[in-house]
């Protein structure tokens, strides 16, 4: 009855979320209170689950999430995301527009969230696009493709660093493997961008011309500066996972990586840096109404639904539903199937790939020591798995969906054929990089 009673808590926070529109921080804590009466648990049981998971949760992992909005906040309006992209651009060269495309959505969509880094790139994506005489169709859904893959399985977005922090996963090695297994996923949509989408004609027609564009970002921070908010915490938080490794090393110099390579650290770090990344650094942008301002006010919604998957994972660790599942997947070995294919679930059914990424994890909680995901390795595994899951597949109850489709002329249907399709190719092929890693290193 516990896993039939999972079953319909799923499907009642999908229902809630898409047919109720429900925001998913009040559908996850109505849920895991429901799920937690259904299961037989003592009130009692019930409120000190929600207490303890929700505090839990938002203590290890809230401010890793405020901080890396903060920084992709200061590289969006500082121009910084802007000066890596154009950095790409050289680099590839102006005839390669979809690999180009690809690349800076990639990068860029590290510290800055999917949506803003589309609506940031697609105007340079359209004068390229017009310039080389090429469809847009295949440019734009490389750069969306490049998005939703570090969107998804890379930190420091908030969408694997909350998976990380409730399966409790070591960052650094969430990165080690999410980077390269992201980039194999990412060199496969590619292929189906240039050779499937790119055949479909729609016009570029771009609203500003390269100079205009250019012009916009004229304050914008060179290269190298704009790139040092963002992987010099990645660079610190990679190096204390590998001294993690070999504990035999010693000294005040471990102590001291050791120190600047804790993930909340090396964020604020990199927000100093960060701040380094304006023209002229005014304190109006650390204000209610500035950069931070607005940047803590998006992230509010992310660290909610965070503190509510844990409440959820919470209510169904205490459940006692881990020793039951154990007991049934005795003779079935799903391995990383099972997480894979409850975030593609959740994410097909309510749209959006953080609720997917953190409604996984909370389900999936509990069951690591059951599935076998004992080791630290494993446990960044099984991150990149439910990240994988979470971007098949993007469609019409995806606000990403909208966002690609209508900045790039398609139509419903054209969105479905190629931007949804192009979800399942990243997410697939992702995952089967996954098992490859598992079979080699698990």
């Amino acid at each position: 009855m516990l896993v039939l009673w999972l079953l319909v808590s799923v499907a009642f926070i999908v229902l809630l979320t898409v047919r109720f529109k429900v925001h998913p921080f009040i559908a996850l804590l109505l849920v895991a209170i429901g799920y937690g009466f259904l299961a037989g648990m003592p009130a009692d049981e019930i409120i000190k689950s929600v207490n303890e998971g929700f505090g839990k949760t938002l203590g290890s992992i809230g401010l890793l999430i405020i901080l890396g909005v903060i920084i992709g906040a200061f590289m969006e309006n500082s121009g910084g995301a802007y000066a890596m992209a154009e950095w790409v651009l050289k680099k590839t060269g102006k005839n390669r527009v979809p690999l180009s495309m690809g690349i800076m959505g990639y990068f860029v969509s590290i510290p800055v969230f999917a949506d803003s880094g589309f609506l940031l790139l697609q105007p340079l994506n359209k004068s390229l696009s017009k310039k080389a005489k090429i469809s847009l169709a295949g440019s734009s859904i490389a750069l969306g493709l490049g998005l939703t893959a570090a969107h998804t399985m890379v930190p420091p977005t908030p969408g694997p660093i909350a998976a990380a922090g409730l399966l409790g996963a070591d960052l650094g090695l969430v990165i080690a493997v999410g980077i390269p297994v992201s980039l194999i996923a990412l060199c496969a949509s590619l292929v189906f961008a240039t050779k499937y989408a790119a055949k479909t004609w729609i016009d570029p027609n771009p609203d500003l011309t390269e100079a205009q564009i250019a012009a916009r970002h004229k304050d914008a921070p060179g290269v190298g500066k704009a790139a040092l908010p963002v992987f010099v915490p990645i660079l610190l938080i990679l190096t204390r996972s590998f001294l993690k490794a070999f504990p035999d090393l010693t000294g005040a110099w471990v102590d001291a990586l050791m120190f600047v390579g804790e993930p909340f650290i090396a964020l604020l770090i990199g927000v100093f840096l960060a701040c380094l990344l304006p023209k002229k650094f005014k304190t109006e942008m650390l204000s209610m109404q500035g950069w931070v301002g607005k940047a803590l006010s998006d992230s509010a919604s992310i660290i909610l639904i965070t503190g509510a998957g844990g409440i959820f994972g919470m209510v169904l660790r205490n459940s006692g539903i881990a020793t039951v599942i154990g007991d049934s997947l005795q003779t079935v070995n799903l391995g990383l199937f099972l997480p894979f294919l409850i975030a593609a679930a959740l994410k097909s059914a309510q749209g959006s790939s953080t609720v997917a990424l953190i409604t996984t994890a909370s389900i999936i909680s509990p069951l690591m020591t059951t599935l076998g995901f004992d080791t630290a390795i494993q446990k960044a595994i099984v991150v990149i798995a439910i990240g994988a899951g979470s971007a098949v597949v993007s469609h019409a109850n995806d606000s990403f969906f909208w966002v690609v489709t209508q900045m790039s002329g398609m139509d419903v249907k054209q969105g479905y054929r190629l931007h949804s399709l192009g979800t399942l190719v990243l997410g697939g092929s992702a995952f089967l990089t996954l098992l490859v890693v598992n079979m080699v290193v698990g």
